[in-house]
């Protein structure tokens, strides 16, 4: 009989190995993660410049002085990313990705609503960070070679951030973990370094002389950021699942808020500060070419090339976790495969929003609108169910039949199904975007983009109330044997 391998050399295949584990729970003695390394993860899941453009918004469009967008860019991370560590306990507790673990709350078919809602929204964010990434590349070929933009060259960047997001979130976990942690440290770099030649460079009696803005517009600010976080939120026990079961909880909220934030406070106000000085900024068709004309060549081209890295890594985080969802929506082909669907679509949609859209920012801030509420339904009944129970049948995770302990009444939880059908309707109700405004838009709600919220609340409330659904037959995941890597649960 071979020996068993020791902890370091298990720890050691992990991080070379491709990851070939699909949404079967991890066994315990493969949990080799650490909390720490969920900082360089939400790190890495920020990486944008979009957040820059997102930041001139508050400054163009809220109205609000830079006090104002303070506020914002430390609120908006705390509440957005407290919820997804929050979520991200749930990982740890039964070892599997987080649309498989719904299948505990919503039943093995019911989950496959919220799933497919969850799954389709993924196209668009993925849709936006190719696109971002696609402009970026060709601003440094513009800024570098003097090559201008033109349809063919869009397509042929357009492939190539989507192939190389396909390979990376094709590979797993282990090449996530890599990439995350030297582009944190690389991004943060260049950071400082912009955020130094901006303290030199701006016009700070302009910025520190702009009127406040109002309230409503300053909670408006504060949703609008969030949104982008709350779509992590079904993804946070995605990256989570390594991590033994001793890990501390609050560690790791900690760690997610301050990945996270460690990005999205300077981010946003450099964009904020950019704006004052560059009122085309918010508005621009391309968000990204505006960084070659506001910074010098030497620093705006390795800033460029280390933030298409970053949007890189955004995507194939949402790939990584794309692949799951579809998983459990029945796509019975390895975890690796089944994010080219997504790579296929946000390849087609990429191409339609550099081409034929008129206003990116403000496709962007519908979509990040929609997203949220879309997201928020299920977070409610997700975040409730997690406050009941402390853990997961592993087996009958994986067991799509009518004998699986979350078969509930006809494969269906009508209590969970109910709160997130309902909540999603209230938060829709009170949306207003570009092409969509629900009949209570001009409420307070509305008026503040706090549809989302409206959403949690109303499925957790509504969810908490209902009758609970009945108990697993079987014994939870922790006393299993472990499932055989490969598993897909379908």
């Amino acid at each position: 009989m071979p020996a068993k391998p020791t902890a370091g050399a298990t720890e050691t295949a992990q991080e070379t190995a491709v990851e070939t584990r699909g949404l079967e729970p991890v066994p315990d003695d493969e949990r080799g993660g650490r909390v720490r390394e969920l900082v360089p993860t939400w790190v890495a899941a920020n990486i944008s410049v979009l957040l820059l453009t997102m930041g001139a918004g508050l400054v163009i469009f809220n109205k609000l002085n830079i006090w104002q967008v303070l506020v914002v860019a430390i609120a908006a991370p705390v509440l957005s990313y407290g919820i997804v560590g929050l979520i991200s306990i749930a990982g740890k507790r039964g070892g599997a990705p987080g649309m498989a673990l719904s299948r505990a709350v919503f039943g093995q078919r019911g989950n496959l609503f919220p799933g497919a809602l969850i799954w389709v929204a993924r196209w668009g964010w993925e849709t936006i960070n190719a696109v971002s990434g696609a402009y970026a590349v060709l601003t440094v070929l513009d800024l570098v070679f003097g090559i201008k933009s033109n349809t063919a060259l869009i397509v042929v960047t357009l492939l190539f951030f989507v192939g190389c997001t396909f390979v990376v979130s094709g590979l797993g976990i282990n090449a996530l973990r890599v990439c995350s942690k030297w582009s944190t440290y690389l991004f943060g770099a260049f950071s400082v370094l912009v955020l130094g030649y901006l303290v030199f460079d701006t016009d700070w009696a302009a910025v520190l002389d702009k009127p406040a803005g109002s309230t409503a517009m300053m909670i408006a600010g504060i949703g609008t950021i969030a949104a982008g976080g709350i779509s992590w939120v079904p993804s946070g026990p995605d990256f989570t699942r390594y991590l033994p079961r001793t890990a501390s909880s609050k560690a790791m909220v900690g760690a997610t808020i301050g990945g996270a934030g460690i990005v999205v406070l300077p981010m946003v106000l450099m964009g904020a500060v950019m704006a004052v000085g560059t009122p085309d900024l918010a508005s621009a068709q391309d968000p990204v070419s505006f960084i070659g004309e506001l910074l010098p060549i030497w620093i705006a081209v390795p800033y460029l090339l280390i933030a298409v890295v970053g949007m890189l890594l955004i995507n194939s985080m949402s790939m990584y976790s794309a692949g799951f969802t579809a998983q459990t929506l029945g796509i019975k082909v390895p975890r690796a495969w089944a994010v080219s669907v997504n790579a296929v679509i946000s390849l087609v949609f990429g191409f339609l929003l550099m081409v034929v859209a008129t206003s990116f920012f403000g496709s962007f801030i519908s979509f990040l609108t929609l997203l949220a509420v879309a997201f928020s339904a299920w977070i409610g009944v997700f975040g409730v169910d997690m406050l009941r129970r402390k853990s997961y049948d592993g087996r009958a995770l994986l067991d799509t039949t009518a004998g699986s302990a979350y078969w509930y009444k006809g494969g269906y939880a009508w209590q969970a199904m109910t709160a997130w059908g309902v909540a999603l309707v209230v938060g829709l109700l009170f949306t207003k975007v570009d092409w969509f405004s629900g009949p209570l838009a001009s409420t307070w709600i509305g008026q503040n983009g706090l549809g989302w919220v409206a959403g949690i609340l109303t499925s957790g409330v509504l969810y908490s109330v209902l009758p609970r659904a009945a108990a697993p037959r079987s014994a939870p995941v922790e006393a299993e044997e472990p499932v055989p890597a490969g598993t897909l649960g379908n």
